[in-house]
């Protein structure tokens, strides 16, 4: 089985070989946008094979997914080529490529043999804490999630407010008003023009959010929660704007809903914390919310932040999608 997985990994590690440079190799950026989509989803894939599941959930909705959009998105502002370099400058960038390769390629002789049940990670004691004792503490099936929004719920807290930093300041720095463009609605064209797209995408978008549904209120038990949530949710929006044109995903997704959906998951999160505060806990001790159950306040608490986490990941990521198709559309 060992052998299996060390033949797999090989094959996915030499696709993303090939594909980055194929990367480097194509002035067409429309091209090279597609293939690091490809390097994603076999990053993705790299990613299931070494069991980190919630983390290949994130890699191929983010970097397939909403990342390939955004960059598609933003070619078209700019040119399609890239313009030719000189060779003298590409002599410094392949030097310090080599060397960080030959850097990262030494630095790796000290790790410790690929699936090696005695290394550090596997023998120390804190391992043993979050994969058993986390189940009595917590009740929560899931390790990964209890370590997120239990044991480090301060962490992921702090990483929302990033997120919800990040999005307010796209907001603010690329939304502005348009300019009225009266050939606009004659030159657009809608994808929904084609009658299969139309239909194949309709009938997608009641399982994509359904999908993300059960990613969000399954991450106690399985991969999930609310970051591949929120990013499930956003690219069902994102679908219905491709296809059916960024004024018709406005009507369903208006600007003011996508305002309070990106600070209203941070507030639930931080409201969280506050209340078990007031209830005698210290911030996101979510023992609190339930003193004769503790393991029921576990499961409560986790719920209401993965909902915040979801709700905010959902609000920014459509945000930052809307703004820069605004302005591909109206300029």
């Amino acid at each position: 089985m060992t052998s299996e997985i060390e033949l797999i990994s090989l094959v996915l590690f030499a696709i993303l070989v090939v594909t980055a440079i194929g990367i480097t190799r194509l002035r067409g950026l429309y091209g090279a946008v597609m293939l690091a989509a490809l390097f994603s989803l076999v990053i993705a894939c790299l990613f299931v094979v070494l069991d980190a599941v919630d983390v290949a959930f994130t890699e191929a909705a983010v970097g397939a997914g909403i990342s390939t959009v955004l960059m598609l998105t933003v070619l078209a502002l700019t040119r399609a080529r890239e313009a030719v370099t000189p060779r003298r400058r590409l002599w410094p960038a392949g030097i310090g490529s080599v060397l960080t390769g030959g850097l990262l390629i030494y630095g790796s002789q000290d790790l410790p043999a690929f699936g090696a049940r005695d290394s550090p990670v596997q023998r120390h004691p804190i391992t043993e804490a979050y994969l058993l004792e986390s189940q009595n503490d917590i009740g929560v099936p899931n390790t990964v999630t209890s370590v997120l929004a239990s044991y480090r719920g301060y962490d992921t807290f702090g990483e929302l407010a990033v997120i919800f930093t990040a999005g307010t300041a796209v907001l603010l720095l690329l939304s502005y008003v348009p300019r009225h463009d009266p050939d606009f609605e004659r030159r657009k064209l809608l994808l929904a023009d084609y009658r299969i797209l139309r239909v194949v995408s309709k009938i997608l978008f009641p399982f994509i959010f359904l999908f993300a549904l059960y990613v969000q209120f399954h991450g106690d038990y399985g991969p999930g929660g609310g970051f591949q949530a929120g990013v499930i949710f956003a690219s069902g929006f994102v679908l219905y704007g491709l296809v059916f044109g960024i004024d018709n995903a406005r009507r369903v997704v208006p600007r003011w809903l996508l305002r309070v959906l990106i600070s209203s998951g941070l507030l639930l999160y931080g409201g969280v914390g506050l209340t078990s505060m007031l209830l005698g806990g210290t911030f996101l001790d979510y023992d609190a919310l339930s003193p004769s159950h503790p393991v029921m306040g576990q499961h409560v608490g986790i719920l209401l932040v993965e909902l915040g986490v979801g709700i905010t990941v959902a609000g920014v990521m459509t945000a930052i999608f809307f703004v820069f198709a605004d302005r591909r559309v109206l300029q």
